[in-house]
C-alpha cells in the first residue's frame, strides 16, 4: 500500500499474442523518509525541553551543579570526598534552613565536634545536626572522617544511625536520626522531672551492654568508644538507649593491646591504666560503663562536690556501701518511692562493681556482663576495691602506681590530666595527688 505498481514487458521470439509481465515493487520517494526523521527529531527535542523545564523550576541549577562537582568543591581535598560518597550528602544550605541557621533555641547540647542541633528537613523528617567546630574543637578532619566511616560500616538496634554528612568548604556536619528523649544526662542529671521506673533504667543499661558488646566482640572489626557517658546516650521515643558520638572510637588488631600516645575520653569515667599510662583496651569501655551504670542507678553524677566527703565520689561511696551490706541505700529516693525489685538493682549494682575493679584483666567482658543482666543468677564473684578518683589537695610522698601494672608507669603531665579534673588513685594507696604537682614518683609540694 502506498507503492506504484510498473509493468515491463518481457517479449520474446515467442508469437506476439504471448507476453509475461512481472510486477516490481518500487520505493517511496526521499522525501517521505525525511519527514518521518524530522518527526522524531522534534518530539525528542520536546521531551528533552520538557524535562529541562521540570528541573530548571523544582530543582536548583546551583544544586546540581554542586552535586555533579562534589569531588572539586573548594577547600574539600580528593580523599575526603572519596570517603563522603559512601553516604548521603546534605548541602550546608539544606542544613541551615533546617536548622533555622543554627538558632541557639534548637541547640541540643554539645559534644566532642560541637554543638547539636535539631532540625526538620523539607520533608518533615526530623534530624540531629553535629557542627564541627573547627580550631575549638581538639576533634578535627580526621577525627571527623573516623567518625563517618565508623558509623556507616556498622549497623546495631543500640548505635546511633547515622543519615548523612556534609563537606562543603570550611563546613563539617553529620546528620543523624532524631532521638525524641534526647540524651540520657537530661533526664538523670537534669531539672526536667522526667522519672524513669526501674524497668526503664534496667532497658537501658542493658541496651548500652548490648551496643558495646556489638563494638567490641560481633562488630567485623574491634571497636573501642573511648567516651562512654550519660551525654554519649541517646534515647529514642520508646527509650530504648544508642550510642553515639564516635569520633574518639579507635580499631584495634584481635588480642592486640594499644598504647595510645594521648588520653581522649572524660575523666570520671576514665579507667585508671588509660588515664595514667594510655594503655587503651576494651575493658576502658567496661569501666566507663560501670560507672554509667551507678549514674543511672543513683541518678546522681559520678562526682559531686556539693554532697559530703563519703558521699562525693560515687564509685567510692558504693565500695563503701558494699562492705556494710548497705548498697541499697544509694538507690535514687523516687526510685524507692515507685517500687523495685531489691534482689535485681543489687545484681546490678554487683555488676558495676565488677566493672570498677582496677585491674583491667578482672573485669569481665560484655558478653559476660549482657549474661549476667539477662539471666539475673546470684553472682558468686566478689569484687575488687575499685580504682577511686579524687581531687582532694593533700601532700602525697612517693606514691607508687605500680600496682596497677607490672611495668613501670610514667608520670603523669598537665597534657594528660588537667588540674581541675578528678585524679585517679590506686584504690590501696591512702594518699592523693595535689592538683598541681602530678608526678607519682616525686613528693608534692604544696
Amino acid at each position: 500500500m502506498g507503492r506504484r505498481l510498473s509493468f515491463y514487458d518481457l517479449s520474446s521470439s515467442q508469437p506476439p499474442a504471448q507476453h509475461v509481465y512481472v510486477l516490481q515493487m518500487q520505493s517511496p520517494k526521499p522525501s517521505v523518509s525525511i519527514s518521518f526523521f524530522l518527526l522524531g527529531a522534534a518530539v525528542c527535542l520536546v521531551i528533552i525541553l520538557v524535562v529541562f523545564i521540570f528541573f530548571w523550576k523544582f530543582v536548583k541549577p546551583e544544586t546540581l551543579w554542586k552535586m555533579m562537582q562534589l569531588k572539586k568543591t573548594s577547600g574539600v581535598p580528593d580523599y575526603i570526598s572519596a570517603d563522603l560518597r559512601a553516604i548521603s550528602y546534605f548541602d550546608f544550605r539544606t542544613l541551615r534552613k533546617a536548622t533555622k541557621n543554627f538558632h541557639p533555641k534548637y541547640q541540643l547540647g554539645r559534644g566532642g565536634f560541637g554543638p547539636v542541633y535539631q532540625g526538620v528537613l523539607d520533608d518533615g523528617r526530623m534530624i540531629a545536626v553535629k557542627q564541627l567546630s573547627l580550631g575549638k574543637s581538639q576533634q578535627g578532619e580526621s577525627e571527623f572522617l573516623s567518625e563517618v566511616k565508623m558509623i556507616t560500616n556498622i549497623q546495631h538496634k543500640n548505635l546511633v544511625r547515622l543519615v548523612g554528612c556534609c563537606s562543603e568548604g570550611a563546613q563539617r556536619l553529620l546528620v543523624y536520626e532524631f532521638m525524641k528523649n534526647k540524651s540520657l544526662d537530661c533526664i538523670i542529671f537534669g531539672e526536667n522531672g522526667m522519672f524513669l521506673s526501674w524497668n526503664i533504667r534496667f532497658q537501658i543499661i542493658l541496651g548500652i551492654a548490648r551496643g558495646i558488646q556489638y563494638l567490641h566482640e560481633d562488630s567485623y572489626l574491634r571497636i573501642v568508644h573511648r567516651d562512654i557517658k550519660a551525654s554519649n546516650i541517646l534515647l529514642d521515643d520508646k527509650f530504648q538507649p544508642k550510642i553515639g558520638d564516635f569520633g574518639l572510637a579507635r580499631f584495634f588488631p584481635e588480642d592486640q593491646a594499644y598504647l595510645s600516645t594521648t588520653v581522649a575520653g572524660t575523666l570520671g569515667y576514665t579507667a585508671p591504666e588509660y588515664a595514667i599510662r594510655g594503655e587503651l583496651s576494651e575493658k576502658a569501655d567496661i569501666y566507663s560503663f560501670g560507672v554509667l551504670v551507678l549514674e543511672l542507678i543513683c541518678c546522681r553524677k559520678n562526682t559531686d562536690l556539693t554532697l559530703s566527703s563519703e558521699m562525693q565520689y560515687l564509685p567510692e561511696y558504693a565500695w563503701k556501701l558494699y562492705k556494710r551490706s548497705r548498697l541499697i541505700d544509694m538507690v535514687d529516693p523516687k526510685l524507692q518511692t515507685d517500687g523495685f525489685v531489691e534482689s535485681d538493682v543489687l545484681l546490678v549494682c554487683h555488676i558495676a562493681l565488677l566493672c570498677l575493679q582496677p585491674y583491667p584483666n578482672l573485669r569481665p567482658p560484655m558478653s559476660e556482663i549482657v549474661a549476667m543482666l539477662t539471666c539475673k543468677s546470684e553472682l558468686t564473684t566478689i569484687p575488687m576495691k575499685p580504682a577511686f578518683m579524687n581531687r582532694k589537695s593533700l601532700i602525697s610522698s612517693n606514691v607508687s602506681w605500680e600496682s596497677l601494672s607490672d611495668q613501670p608507669s610514667p608520670s603523669l603531665s598537665l597534657s594528660q590530666l588537667h588540674s581541675d579534673s578528678p585524679h585517679i588513685l590506686p584504690a590501696e594507696s591512702p594518699h592523693h595527688l595535689d592538683d598541681i604537682c602530678l608526678n607519682p614518683s616525686s613528693q608534692c609540694d604544696r
